[in-house]
């Protein structure tokens, strides 16, 4: 009788089977990279200990069952997480779990892990009348789970992120195929144009985007902790998505990638380092790529919030990568991220104003009128922050090149380039260095007032000319004078060189009536001519 009743009491758990069970919580085999290697070997063990006689509580720690609970997961009913979703899968009975609502909570860590291997079935979307219940039903769990995920209040333990990061992986992480076999972007990009291409897969990847960034910016994600998953490796594969070209997926990794640089300062460089290499390819091998203008967006916030003195990784970053990124010809797809760029760098460091300034004249365009406009544009914007002893280091080749833009017979280029007039902060840079700005500059302006063909340049022209006029009327008239004196020796050199050639056809006409063969090289008939005025061939007829 004593015997009967001992054997119904359950024995205690052996030291080895406690320490299996405790074992998945630390660090064996779960390092930064167990992400990617032998990823279903973990889950499947933590999944059966969390079906063994202990289960983790919501903050990581294991705790044991209640009775009831204890009875129920040593049922046979109950398998490990895996091996139950495994079979049903693969029969194709893709059926909803039951709401949150409907489980107890000392259950839903465990249902939390079950939605989410349930919404690692990823559907094909390029047939829209495919799998119509089981998309329907993966929506709605996707939505229960950003819902929970946004409920929570506890911690997250290593289970939970190691199958979070699981599910977002399988359903955002994809190569594209892409739509223009050219490989290369429009020379002009229309942010507006209606055929951008849409994923198909949307409906399903807004939701897992959205759960992701919750996930990423929950107080009860410990970054720490998380940093085992959300690695280097996953920070690569999310990088490759911006090349999206769906402008709202784009969106969503750029909130995205940002949070995860402002909790997980150990990546910070890494993710620095990563965009780097996605300019270093698209500026001198593909020039194509999607998303450089969102990468700029969030560089522009990183920048700002950079410390002073800047670090030398820094300024290499803004010489090596940003000033480049003005060569390609699709700059118009990213111009204005890559302005404020360069702008905040300047605000930083003012000794920075000449490098930057060097580097867009570096880059200038010769046959790219918009392109030479937004040049101008940022040109302004970079001056604007520039002190005076900076802005004295480069303003000879400045304005040699602005001088080109004052004569160019594209309207708007030349108008750009007489708007710097109207920011005060450059006017005045210009009129306290006129000595040598208005020599340079003041052919430029002349010939305008004189020939060009629109009738708003020359009046703006005519306006720049009176401010330093009125500034310096002496300085004005030796320019004058100089530029007329120019003028005059031209005219005596283009005099000179049509005499020559007058005299050259004569010679020629001459011969050609004495049926002699004549070949006159140019260069040769100039020299000639210029140290023996009188032709040859008339003195011996």
């Amino acid at each position: 009788m004593i015997k009967q009743i001992l054997g119904k009491i359950p024995r205690k758990p052996s030291k080895s089977s406690q320490n299996d069970a405790y074992s998945d919580g630390g660090a064996n085999g779960n390092g930064p990279n167990s992400f990617h290697s032998s990823k279903s070997t973990s889950s499947s063990s933590k999944s059966s200990n969390l079906g063994s006689g202990t289960s983790r509580s919501s903050n990581g720690t294991l705790a044991p069952h209640s009775s009831s609970s204890t009875k129920s997961n040593h049922s046979k009913k109950s398998a490990p997480i895996a091996a139950q979703l495994g079979p049903l899968l693969s029969s194709g009975a893709y059926e909803a779990l039951p709401s949150f609502r409907d489980v107890p909570s000392s259950e839903r860590q465990n249902h939390f892990i079950k939605k989410l291997n349930m919404c690692c079935v990823v559907f094909d979307f390029n047939d829209p009348s495919k799998n119509l219940k089981e998309k329907d039903i993966k929506r709605q769990t996707l939505l229960e789970l950003v819902d929970y995920i946004s409920s929570v209040t506890s911690k997250f333990n290593e289970v939970a992120m190691q199958e979070i990061t699981k599910m977002v992986a399988a359903n955002l992480f994809r190569t594209f195929s892409s739509s223009n076999p050219d490989n290369k972007l429009p020379e002009m990009y229309d942010q507006d144009e209606e055929d951008q291409m849409m994923e198909p897969a949307w409906p399903h990847l807004q939701i897992v985007y959205e759960f992701l960034l919750r996930f990423v910016a929950s107080p009860e994600t410990d970054a720490k902790l998380a940093k085992r998953y959300i690695d280097h490796s996953f920070v690569l594969r999310l990088l490759d998505l911006f090349d999206s070209e769906d402008q709202r997926e784009r969106e969503y990794l750029k909130t995205i990638l940002h949070r995860i640089y402002g909790k997980f300062m150990v990546h910070r460089p890494f993710i620095r380092k990563a965009i780097n290499h996605i300019f270093f390819w698209f500026i001198f091998e593909t020039e194509k790529h999607n998303g450089i203008a969102e990468l700029l967006e969030i560089l522009g916030s990183i920048i700002n919030g950079f410390a002073l003195p800047l670090k030398e990784e820094h300024k290499l970053f803004l010489v090596r990568a940003l000033i480049p990124l003005h060569k390609p010809k699709c700059v118009s797809m990213y111009h204005q991220q890559l302005s404020y760029c360069i702008s905040q760098f300047v605000e930083k460091d003012a000794k920075l104003a000449d490098t930057v300034i060097r580097g867009l004249l570096k880059y200038w365009p010769i046959t790219n009128s918009s392109k030479e406009v937004m040049f101008l544009g940022e040109l302004e914007e970079v001056l604007e922050a520039t002190q005076a002893s900076e802005f004295q280091r480069c303003m000879v080749p400045l304005f040699r090149q602005i001088g080109h833009c004052l004569n160019s017979s594209h309207f708007q280029v030349a108008e750009r380039a007489l708007f710097l007039w109207n920011n005060d902060h450059i006017r005045t840079l210009i009129t306290q260095n006129r000595q040598v700005i208005l020599p340079i500059i003041f052919p430029a302006l002349e010939k305008n007032t004189r020939s060009h063909w629109n009738q708003a340049v020359q009046s703006l022209t005519l306006n720049v000319k009176k401010i330093f006029s009125d500034i310096d009327q002496e300085l004005f008239d030796e320019c004058l004078l100089s530029f007329q004196e120019d003028e005059s020796k031209e005219k005596e050199t283009q005099d000179k060189r049509e005499s020559t050639w007058k005299r050259l056809e004569d010679v020629a006409a001459s011969k050609a009536l004495g049926n002699e063969a004549v070949l006159v090289s140019r260069f040769a008939s100039s020299v000639a001519i210029a140290t023996n005025p009188i032709p040859r061939a008339t003195s011996g007829s």
